[in-house]
Parts: C-alpha cells; structure tokens; sequence
C-alpha cells in the first residue's frame, strides 16, 4: 500500500489519467477476453461441423442414410485429407481433456441427420500422441517435397453406431492460433488508448491548469496578501466562475485589510498622543511615588498599544525580505539582555543565511526570551540545522505549561500567569505574535515541555523552525 501510495500521481491531471488509463485496460482486457472465447468457439464450432460432415459421408458409405449432408458453407481445403477410421471396439484414446460440450453438439449435429448414435467422444490430445496422423502429415510432406507447418493439437471425433456395430472416427488438426487476432488487439488497445488518453488529457488540462493558476493565485494572496496580479478568467465556465468569485473575495479582504490599518493606525495616534500628554503633565505630581506608578501605568499601556499593533500589521509588513545572517541576528537578542545583566546564553550553529524580515524575527526572539525569563529565571538560546529546517531554540527552567493549555497560549491575551498584573505576566500578545511572525517567514512556533526520567516539568522548550532556502 505504501508503494501504491508513493506511485499514484498527487495532481488531479495525473489522477484522472491514470484511473482512466486503468479503467480502459480492464475494459479492454474484458473486451479481448470476449473475443477470444468468441473465436475459440467459432473454431470449435467449425472443427465439430468438419469432422460431422467427413462422420456423416462415411455413415452413408456404410448404408445407415441416404441423405445427403448438409454443408455449412464451401468445401474446406483439408476435408479430403480427414480419413476417417472404422472399427469395431471403442477407440482407446488416453486423454486428460474430454470435450464435454462438444460432444453434445456432435451429436445434436449428428441426429439432427437422421442418424441413431451410442456413445460419442470428442477429445483433444497433442499431435505427439498420435502417430498415425504424424505419419500422415510427414508422408504428406514427403509427397510435396516441403514440411508445411503442422498443427500442434487435433480434436479426435468418434461416434457409436449401434446399427452396424462400428465406431467411426476421424481426427481433426487444430490449426495454430492466427497472430493477426492478436496484432489486431494490441492495435485496438493502442488506438483506444491514444485516441481516449489523449482526449481525456486535452479535457482535464483545460480544467486543471487554470486551477493550478487559481491555486497558485491563492498561495501569493495568502503569502504577501497582494491584490495586483488578479487572474484572468479562463478555462470552463465554472472555472470562469470561480476565478471571478476569487478575485471578488481578494478585493473584499485587500478593502477589510486596508480599513482595519487605516483604523488602527487613527486609534495608534490618537491614543499616543494623550498618553504622552499624560507623561508630561505626571511630573507635576509632587507625590515621588505616585508618579511613579503612573508613569508605569502609562508605559504598560503604551506597550500594550505597540504590540497590538504589531500583532495587526505582522501579515502586511512594510520592510522588504533581505538575506540576513540568523547567528548574528539571535546573538544581537542575546547580547541586548546580557547587558541589561540578565541570565541569557546563546549557542550559535555554523553560519546560516536566510531571506528574512530581521526587525520581525528579532522581535519574535526577543518576545520568547522575555517569557523565558519571567517565567524560567534564565533563557538558553540555541540555533541549529535538522534537516531542511533551521531551528531557533529558547528554554527555560519554569514550570512549563500544562498540555491542555498548550494551543490555547498562542490566543491573544492569554497567558501563563492569570492574574493582570503586567509586571508578573505582560499583556499576552507576545506568543500570538511570535507565530505569526514565524508564519509570516514560511515557519512554525512549537512549545514542548521537557521532563526528567521521572515524568517531571523541568522546563518548556519554544521552537521557531523556519525553512531552508
């Protein structure tokens, strides 16, 4: 099944022409099949009236008729070479396959004569095991001075007449299976195949290639949510129809996308803007203290405010995909908390360069190294090539996150501290963010617990693969 499964195509086109070639092989295998039996039978039929016919002009040389037989169409050019033999005891013929049916229409013909008839044998033997006929045919040859082909079977015809207590038997060569019936068939099944395959292929390429067009058309939308580039209707009417729909749609979310920036870039500037107001005027608050947590009340929101917006534009970003150095890039992250004196270590790999949005990357970084932190008291940084992969590890030692809680960390304002307070949780934007970032660049964000030989969390694990090349 594995094999079947790594054989069979993965495109439609590819798909539907193979079922169709499979389809038409079985058919046609039915059809020659058919045939076959229909021209064995045909044969058999045509061998059993040949022995009748030389049976029956020996009957009427024997007295028992005065009919004249009945021929099924000319004379055959070896019917005055069929003697046919007279005895008196049943024929010894030592054979493994008896002819039941034809021996049943042997005498149907027979009787249909007007002859009375005992037992009757029709059986089919090798021409090796039947020497009077080989001598036959090499005396034959002899006469026309060339070995014409031989047949390689006989059917051997005897009948009972009670009458005048004789067997009459007369052997009839099977001529050799015609080559042409077979030619005849690969050429059907070359023609079908050619003339069907070919239509079928001409069929599905109308429809599949405006669909690879239209699916090609959504990667690009989903990837850089551009709308320049629309697809022009082709293919089937259905097709058509789908492409016009698609476009429609891409226009629809590139409006809802352009509205919800234009809204949340308003909602930036007009909380901002009274936000500083307010930083400005706490300073005349002669309270040290107080000011103080107002300060970091306004902060809090400020960031609050910054990373939602963030996390609103991270699938339109402004800055292009430049080739960036990842080790340098995590080791600046790295570097920025070491200064600030905090417990962070970094583990570079051999020298990676990625086509990458750094000012993103470095921030999703720098959001898991905070958690890290808060959560785990110090931050291991590792980067690392598996497979086709590169990998971006940050751990911790903290508690880890209970798998059922797993996915739903990755929801906005979630978080692994459940009081509000920012100073021991943050606003719970920064795991939705890193995905997104990580998706942005074509990765994934995976959070895995570690645990001792006991089954214990020692800590958690955040993962950002981001492909190669």
């Amino acid at each position: 099944m594995k094999l079947l499964g790594r054989l069979w195509p993965r495109s439609l086109q590819g798909q539907l022409l193979l079922a169709i070639a499979l389809a038409l092989l079985v058919a046609q295998g039915i059809s020659a099949a058919l045939l076959y039996r229909t021209q064995a039978e045909r044969r058999e039929a045509a061998l059993l009236h040949t022995a009748a016919l030389r049976l029956f002009s020996a009957a009427r040389e024997e007295g028992l008729t005065t009919l004249q037989p009945r021929r099924r169409g000319g004379r055959q050019d070896g019917e005055r070479q069929l003697q046919v033999e007279r005895s008196e005891a049943r024929p010894d013929l030592i054979t493994t396959r008896r002819i039941d049916r034809a021996e049943d229409d042997l005498r149907e013909i027979m009787e249909g004569q007007g002859l009375v008839l005992g037992e009757v044998i029709v059986v089919a033997r090798p021409l090796s095991d039947d020497p009077r006929l080989l001598q036959r045919l090499q005396r034959r040859a002899a006469i026309l001075g060339r070995d014409p082909a031989r047949p390689n079977h006989l059917l051997v015809a005897s009948v009972e007449l009670p009458q005048a207590k004789r067997w009459l038997t007369v052997r009839v060569p099977v001529p050799r299976g015609e080559p042409a019936l077979l030619f005849t068939l690969i050429g059907q099944t070359l023609l079908l195949y050619g003339l069907m395959v070919g239509a079928i292929a001409l069929i599905v390429g109308r429809i599949t290639r405006p669909l690879a067009a239209l699916t090609g058309r959504v990667e690009q939308f989903a990837a850089h949510r551009d709308t320049h580039g629309q697809l022009e209707p082709q293919g089937p009417d259905d097709m058509r129809r789908l492409i016009l729909a698609h476009n429609a749609m891409e226009d629809r979310i590139a409006a809802m996308l352009d509205e919800k920036d234009v809204m949340l870039g308003a909602i930036g500037h007009d909380l901002k803007t009274p936000l500083a107001a307010l930083r400005v005027r706490i300073e005349s608050v002669e309270d040290e203290g107080e000011r103080a947590r107002m300060a970091a009340t306004i902060e809090d929101i400020t960031r609050s405010l910054d990373d939602i917006l963030s996390l609103a534009r991270v699938g339109r970003p402004s800055d292009p995909v430049e080739p960036t150095e990842l080790n340098a890039l995590v080791g600046e992250v790295a570097a920025e908390f070491e200064d600030l004196g905090e417990p962070v270590s970094f583990e570079p790999a051999g020298r990676i360069v990625l086509p990458l949005r750094a000012t993103w990357l470095r921030r999703a970084v720098r959001n898991l190294t905070v958690n890290a932190l808060r959560y785990g008291q110090q931050a291991r940084i590792t980067v690392e090539r598996a497979g086709g992969e590169v990998l971006i590890r940050i751990e911790d030692d903290g508690p880890g996150i209970p798998e059922e809680r797993m996915e739903a960390m990755f929801q906005p304002f979630a978080r692994g501290e459940p009081s509000r307070n920012s100073a021991t949780g943050g606003a719970g934007l920064g795991l939705t963010l890193a995905r997104a970032i990580a998706d942005q660049h074509g990765g994934r964000l995976d959070l895995t617990n570690r645990r001792d030989a006991a089954g214990a969390i020692t800590g958690l694990t955040a993962t950002i693969a981001l492909p190669l090349g």
